[in-house]
């Protein structure tokens, strides 16, 4: 079998809002077509325009070609060996950060292909079922302009998660920093409240687990609030510190007995072995495509293993990535949870239409996949509809 084409599609939310955190409302998606009429399906969490010139981009040099002529006529199946010709040969502009992102959504799209020629759902190939079901938590994030507004409605959501079945969800409590969600500004006793009022909502007996984005300016702003927050029974606090802040992560993890999470924008195991090494955090976080696709993140879950850490991936995009994860998370015995971004419960027309996919939930337990590959399909219609809204922006 060989790689005859890489086909990439740019897509955007046509009700996109530049003012809101969330890289839900765009996607790269990417196609990696076979001679025997196979097609895999990958995608990653970046500027879809960027992405698609990494893939794009024609190259000059041995040490900085472009990721998508460099894989045409290789066999699809030999992911490993593919993954290590793409890290070399890119290595001037890869490495690290886009690039690899980029080369993430075409392992996807590899192992999807693997699967679909071994007639087997992708876990089979990565190891052994580690468990009957798999745990995910709902993500929430409402995107109001208002902190009364927020307030109410993660409440809501919150309510509307535990009614669907969900035994944990994921509050995004970010009202400073760089990133506050839709330009609310409020001091950290904001997000206490906040907190405060979804666990009230749901009971002792549900699991939450709090993201901040990057909120905090200093290590001692964050030991103290995050130290108050230990009557509500948090699972974690995710990206409390700025990513590189390495040693304020450490001294943040000595200081408080709620378990600190970090690691979605981080790419290769290379980057996640200093977080576990230097950051100590108790829980890595990688993102499927922006680690490096499926081969890397499942390295890093290894590494996790062999240094006591929980792995809970970050998840943000579509249902391909749902399915990526649930894959993963088949294997992997020390991932409680991962994330999970219900149709119901997100703002994103890509998450609610783009794909058909097979990853369902009962009483808060995500069955483990069963068909060939990934398991998904895309809707083609929304596909051009995303394509189309993407092309008005840029061609």
């Amino acid at each position: 079998m060989k790689i005859t084409k890489i086909e990439c599609h740019v897509l955007l939310d046509p009700e996109y809002d530049p003012a809101a955190t969330s890289s839900a409302q765009d996607d790269l998606v990417v196609e990696v077509h076979t001679d025997e009429g196979i097609v895999g399906i990958g995608e990653t969490d970046l500027n879809p325009w960027i992405a698609r010139e990494c893939i794009e981009a024609p190259g000059t040099h041995t040490m900085d070609q472009g990721l998508g002529s460099m894989l045409i006529g290789e066999n699809p199946l030999e992911i490993e060996k593919l993954w290590w010709k793409a890290y070399q040969a890119t290595a001037m502009t890869g490495r690290r950060g886009a690039l690899i992102n980029a080369l993430g959504a075409i392992d996807m799209a590899l192992w999807d292909i693997a699967g679909k020629a071994a007639d087997k759902p992708v876990w089979q190939l990565l190891g052994e079922k580690s468990r009957d079901h798999l745990g995910a938590y709902a993500s929430l994030q409402p995107e109001v302009g208002s902190f009364d507004a927020y307030i109410t409605s993660m409440v809501k959501w919150a309510h509307s998660a535990k009614e669907m079945g969900f035994r944990a969800a994921k509050l995004e409590t970010t009202f400073s920093g760089p990133y506050a969600n839709m330009g609310i500004r409020e001091d950290d006793k904001k997000m206490t409240e906040v907190i405060r009022a979804v666990r009230n909502a749901v009971g002792p007996d549900f699991t939450l687990m709090v993201d901040v984005q990057y909120a905090f300016d200093s290590v001692d702003r964050a030991i103290k609030t995050i130290n108050t927050w230990q009557e509500f029974d948090l699972f974690f606090v995710e990206t409390p510190l700025w990513v590189d802040d390495l040693e304020g992560l450490s001294k943040l993890v000595a200081a408080t007995p709620i378990k600190i999470a970090s690691g979605e924008w981080l790419s290769t195991r290379y980057e996640f072995s200093d977080l576990i090494k230097y950051g100590n955090v108790g829980v890595v976080q990688p993102d499927i495509g922006r680690v490096g696709g499926l081969s890397e993140a499942h390295n890093v879950c290894n590494m996790a293993k062999a240094n006591n850490k929980i792995v809970v991936p970050h998840l943000w995009k579509t249902g391909i990535s749902v399915a990526a994860a649930a894959h993963l998370a088949t294997v992997t015995p020390h991932m409680p949870f991962f994330e999970f971004l219900p149709p119901a419960l997100c703002e994103s027309r890509l998450r609610k239409e783009l794909v058909v996919d097979e990853v369902t939930m009962v009483d808060g337990k995500v069955t483990i996949p069963q068909r060939s590959g990934l398991g998904i399909e895309l809707n083609r219609d929304a596909l051009e509809m995303f394509k189309d809204a993407a092309r008005k922006i840029r061609a």
